[in-house]
């Protein structure tokens, strides 16, 4: 097989793989249950679902739901210099969180919300207590006034709330800390009644079943609860699934957490102490009309008559940072989606981070990291490119070849591996080497998609987000550009028809290209201009050192 037929074939198969499955992923209609129908367990469910009682979501039973809407109460409205969160009284749920530092997909001028209350796309966090009488998400708490700024010099803000029944007064308390994503939650409990009262704390998430609004056709990744422990090790939950009543991930264990995950963003309920083995419930449940809830179930909290007893709890919600959130509980680096090739990608981004840190400019660590990839494959792409000259050299007698055996094709093989024998040549000798970084190549479009780091990163000029196409087409331009050159140095196929394809590769790998992030492109531009010299130089050799033997 002709060498650059099967490069393109490789090349050109895993684009048009990524492309198709990007479609697919991001067209797939979502099984939304429409208001008041059924919902996987049976009943009519809603915005305001309970979640299980224990032991229910291991047993798959229904809980009786109420059918009324999200209500709205007393306001907190608290100001870090991290995040702007809205607390509701009503239920004590956290229902708007923005991050300052990030913006918007679509609209630069305005702060990334996370959690919002918006028709159609509610997200909020949610906690309260399964037991009778007892105050749950759907309670009226009493918010103490305050001023829920975080001042100069201060390091930490507390926002706290009441809820009294005949069975217990509950305090929730909500602590946000300076430079912090992470934010305690206290259920202060205490037994009014006249008998023993058992109280099980539950930490979920009430969610849409849509991906981020602004998120690129092209670039499609996973949204949905996910959910780790030591024995299941980490599981996407996808919200068709969840739908159709088909979920399948852990229902109870000793360890773990449970999040909801989205591109470069998420949030997880942890506990404090990483090395806890509270057992916990896992659940997921449709509540109708596109909605889901995942949450956990902790313990009982035993307490007798006049007893007080405090639970905490950490709520995570922020950026997919991976230096920073991997010391927070086990398995937490795994939200941060490296695809199939994650044990070589992580070394990637580690590489990449590093240089980082060196020159504080991402472009430019994209370009000293594709120069560092080219270095470490030099000696197989030089083998590649011999062979390609080699192979080049060769076309005229191909050629003459093709047109003495006309349509014999036993007989064009027979001479042409003659030929490639007498010259020492390996037909495949251009292509084994580009087969065998083909992995690599993968794994950093990985890193380089996963990578919050280069969110909103400026690198020069007019490209001043990284993780947005190129505003202008520049770089996809300039990129066909040099695939063009690179053409043109390789080896032309004998056959008309695919020489035409050639020439045709480059244009369809940039319109491709012109829905990819710059940083993606602009290490794809590097590549080409690194191979273009290297291709060059050793064309340039093999000519020198073929025109010397013809004058001796």
């Amino acid at each position: 097989m002709d060498t650059q037929r099967l490069i393109a074939f490789v090349v050109f198969s895993f684009s048009l793989l990524m492309l198709w499955e990007a479609w697919q992923e991001y067209n797939q209609p979502t099984q939304a249950v429409e208001a008041g129908a059924p919902a996987a367990n049976g009943q009519a469910a809603s915005s305001n679902a309970l979640p299980p009682a224990p032991g229910q979501a291991l047993k798959g039973l229904p809980q009786p739901v109420a059918s009324a809407q999200v209500a709205k109460g007393a306001r907190a409205k608290v100001v870090t210099d991290v995040l702007t969160a809205e607390i509701d009284a009503n239920g004590g749920d956290i229902r708007e969180l923005v991050l300052r530092k990030y913006r918007e997909n679509e609209d630069e001028n305005a702060p990334f919300r996370l959690f919002e209350e918006k028709a159609g796309r509610n997200f909020f966090a949610q906690s309260g207590l399964i037991g009778q009488g007892l105050p749950n998400h759907k309670t009226a708490f009493v918010l103490e006034p305050g001023d829920y700024q975080l001042k100069p010099g201060q390091n930490e803000l507390k926002v706290s709330m009441k809820a009294t029944t005949a069975e217990a007064e509950v305090v929730k308390t909500y602590i946000f800390t300076r430079g912090s994503y992470v934010v305690e939650v206290d259920t202060q409990i205490k037994n009014l009644g006249q008998t023993a009262l058992e109280a099980y704390p539950y930490y979920q998430y009430l969610r849409h079943g849509q991906p981020p609004e602004g998120e690129s056709m092209m670039i499609h990744t996973f949204t949905g609860p996910a959910i780790y422990t030591d024995a299941g090790k980490f599981q996407k939950v996808a919200f068709d699934d969840i739908a159709k009543g088909k979920q399948e991930h852990a229902k109870e264990a000793k360890d773990g957490w449970i999040g909801m995950v989205q591109h470069h963003f998420f949030s997880t309920w942890l506990t404090r102490d990483p090395a806890d083995a509270s057992s916990r419930e896992f659940y997921t449940r449709s509540l109708g009309n596109d909605e889901y809830s995942a949450g956990m179930i902790m313990p009982a909290v035993k307490l007798a008559p006049g007893e007080e007893k405090t639970t905490i709890m950490s709520l995570y919600a922020g950026p997919q940072e991976l230096e920073k959130i991997k010391h927070l509980a086990n398995g937490l680096d795994l939200v941060v989606d490296y695809g199939w090739l994650t044990i070589l990608a992580y070394p990637i981004f580690v590489l990449l981070n590093w240089l980082h840190k060196l020159v504080q400019n991402w472009g430019t660590a994209i370009i000293l990291l594709t120069v560092l990839i080219k270095l470490a494959f030099y000696p197989l792409s030089a083998a590649s490119y011999k062979s390609m000259a080699k192979m080049k050299k060769l076309a005229p007698r191909l050629e003459s070849l093709k047109q003495r055996y006309g349509d014999d094709r036993q007989k064009l093989h027979e001479a042409m591996m003659k030929i490639y024998s007498e010259e020492k040549i390996n037909p495949l000798g251009g292509c084994l080497p580009i087969l065998v970084q083909i992995p690599v190549f993968i794994a950093l479009y990985w890193v380089l998609l996963g990578a919050v780091e280069l969110r909103q990163a400026p690198f020069a000029l007019w490209l001043t987000d990284l993780s947005k196409p190129d505003p202008f087409y520049i770089l996809p331009v300039v990129m066909a550009i040099t695939s063009f050159i690179q053409v043109k140095l390789s080896p032309a196929p004998t056959d008309p028809v695919q020489a035409k394809v050639m020439m045709m590769m480059p244009i369809a790998f940039s319109v491709m290209f012109l829905f990819f992030p710059a940083g993606l492109v602009l290490y794809w531009l590097v590549n080409n201009v690194l191979s273009i010299l290297q291709q060059w130089r050793i064309n340039t050799v093999i000519n020198s050192a073929t025109a010397n033997d013809s004058k001796h």
